[in-house]
């Protein structure tokens, strides 16, 4: 129950109806990303239901990286000017109809223009606008814990997710009929949720200026001005590049396994739901708690989790082809818990140096570029190496460059911890104070809870 309980004892949620709106979210923020779940249990089958080569898969990722990073900072302004039932409904039912279409197509020009659009309506506007009202759930001296809830929350649909693509799969006689189905079974669950949200998300947005559209826009843009000027917010997001940067290899550590030590089907697709799924519910769930007890809050705990990526990539480079399978799984089984451990922390941070949620969706869309940044180019990289690069030699030449980002990572979240603990949510109270006395904006901020509960 702890997880559920606030530093200061009191329910991390303040209402029934702001805990049920969080489940809602955690649920859209899964449904969402069905290929990326599915890619991390099956992705030599996807591979051959596409027909498509390691390095072209590195180039569909390349496309959907590029496209939602264009759109979170083109409609970053979006997030805290339009109210989450807009940005996450629409959004939702579209992405559940090109996801119905993904598994029916082995054009690979079909295919980048699905990834185009998935891309586009899963991520673009929608997926900041989920990160800002998860950070408006709770207090900031919480965030870490309602990041943690979310990651975890999304392993427990994912799990679910897997096990339904493993499961049509194997009952299917091994046959790409089942991870068809598995993508028809997502996107309708996507469009239902999509139609659910429209009804339950807040038809308001948190900013002073209220229904004053001129005001409403100004204040909006005023505020960005001021929040990206903020050093902390740059380094939170150069933490969170190095930390997504090292996730982007997971998918390749099932193509280890398949290559290097030729494990059955199912061995490798139980070791990508561990590694996922498992990853998620194990080690996310608690880490905002973890990283407030044991490393002094976010920041601590993303440096933590990369020195242990420093280590683990060192312990797989003395692997060979030849060292028994088991000791590469629980090695890359590590690693992987160890990305899901920093990717529920890499947005707490947003929240801990004390921006107002009236302002935090705009921050969060253009730090989501910043973190995201890997996927524009890093699958590509992977896929090259590894096709290039005979054997073993590619994927030692992942891990260097792993641990070489995590060695760099290290030393700017600790810069950024230090910055926490010297003043800055003082720093950055005052900056806001000196806005609203110019915009002569008046009244305490406005919550979620507020808003939810109609107080």
């Amino acid at each position: 129950m702890q997880l559920l309980l606030g530093r200061d004892g009191l329910p991390l949620f303040s209402s029934k109806k702001v805990f049920v709106n969080f489940l809602l979210l955690v649920l859209c923020s899964q449904f969402a990303f069905s290929v990326l779940a599915m890619r991390g249990a099956l992705l030599p089958q996807m591979l051959d239901l596409w027909q498509i080569s390691k390095t072209q898969f590195g180039l569909l990722m390349s496309i959907y990286g590029i496209v939602h990073n264009i759109f979170y900072l083109g409609l970053s302004w979006a997030q805290d000017r339009f109210p989450s039932r807009m940005l996450v409904s629409v959004n939702m039912v579209l992405g559940g109809l090109t996801t119905f279409f993904l598994g029916k197509t082995t054009d690979f020009a079909t295919l980048c223009f699905l990834f185009v659009m998935l891309s586009l309506w899963c991520e673009g506007a929608f997926w900041p606008a989920i990160l800002s009202a998860v950070r408006k759930s709770t207090s900031d001296s919480n965030q870490s814990k309602i990041f943690g809830l979310l990651e975890g929350g999304r392993g427990g649909v994912e799990l679910f997710q897997n096990t339904l693509a493993v499961g049509l799969y194997t009952a299917l006689g091994y046959q790409v009929l089942g991870l068809e189905l598995a993508f028809m079974v997502n996107a309708g669950i996507m469009v239902i949720l999509g139609i659910i949200s429209w009804f339950r998300l807040p038809k308001e947005t948190l900013l002073k200026s209220g229904e004053d559209n001129k005001m409403a826009s100004r204040e909006v843009l005023e505020g960005m001005k001021v929040t990206l000027r903020l050093p902390e917010v740059w380094l939170a997001g150069a933490a969170g590049f190095a930390v997504y940067m090292a996730y982007t290899s997971l998918p390749f550590f099932l193509t280890y396994l398949d290559e290097l030590h030729a494990l059955p089907v199912i061995a490798i697709s139980i070791f990508g739901i561990l590694s996922t799924s498992g990853g998620r519910i194990a080690v996310a769930l608690p880490s905002g708690f973890i990283a407030e007890k044991l490393f002094g809050g976010a920041a601590g705990g993303i440096r933590a989790g990369l020195f242990g990526v420093i280590l683990l990539c060192g312990a797989m480079l003395l692997l060979s082809p030849d060292s028994a399978a088991w000791l590469a799984m629980v090695t890359m089984l590590g690693l992987a818990f160890l990305f899901f451990f920093m990717r529920a922390l890499y947005f707490a941070p947003f929240g801990e140096m004390g921006l107002p949620p009236r302002f935090s969706g705009s921050v969060i869309a253009v730090a989501a570029f910043v973190i995201y940044l890997p996927s524009t180019f890093a699958y590509l990289l992977w896929g090259l190496i590894l096709d290039n690069s005979e054997g073993i030699a590619g994927y030692h030449y992942l891990f260097m460059i792993l641990a070489l980002v995590a060695c760099l990572g290290v030393m700017v979240a600790h810069l950024l911890k230090r910055r926490l603990e010297g003043g800055a949510v003082n720093n950055i109270a005052q900056k806001i104070k000196r806005l609203d006395k110019d915009l002569k904006l008046e009244g305490s901020e406005i919550t979620l809870s507020a808003q939810t509960d109609g107080r």
